[in-house]
């Protein structure tokens, strides 16, 4: 019996991260609550909020610092909402795809750390431009965005 490997096309496609990606960037500092954090995500809708780390009042300087998503405020959930932070729940080290990157790459991020949600960077920038998530992935999956 002989054995045939075949290469399947991937389901993404030629699509790049900026196909499929979440634009904005909705942000809280490391201190904020988590209750707070929750509150961001009710009212604008989102699934991942960015952790920026603002620095000294002087400084003008923002250093992105982690992501906090809707499945970490789940996990969180069950301690003490009020005492715990964005510092304290946010993925660090933050896991960063550029808009210009293949979708390909960004699942096999996903895949490889378990993760959810990708910080999106814009590559002329530096800085953050989006977020993309498993579930934009779905979307270009399922064909509800052109590759």
């Amino acid at each position: 019996m002989t054995t045939v490997h075949t290469h399947t096309k991937s389901s993404f496609g030629t699509a790049r991260v900026a196909d499929a990606m979440t634009t904005g960037v909705i942000s809280c500092a490391p201190d904020t609550p988590l209750r707070h954090v929750a509150r961001i995500m009710a009212e604008a809708h989102v699934h991942a909020v960015y952790v920026f780390d603002y620095g000294a009042e002087d400084d003008e300087a923002v250093q992105l610092w982690g992501l906090v998503s809707d499945l970490d405020l789940v996990a969180a959930a069950r301690g003490d909402m009020d005492a715990r932070t964005a510092r304290d729940t946010s993925v660090t080290p933050l896991l960063r795809v550029r808009s210009d990157d293949s979708l390909d790459r960004a699942a096999q991020l996903m895949s490889e750390y378990g993760v959810a949600h990708l910080a999106v960077i814009d590559p002329s920038t530096g800085r953050p431009s989006g977020v993309l998530s498993s579930l934009d992935l779905a979307r270009v999956i399922t064909g509800d965005i052109d590759q």
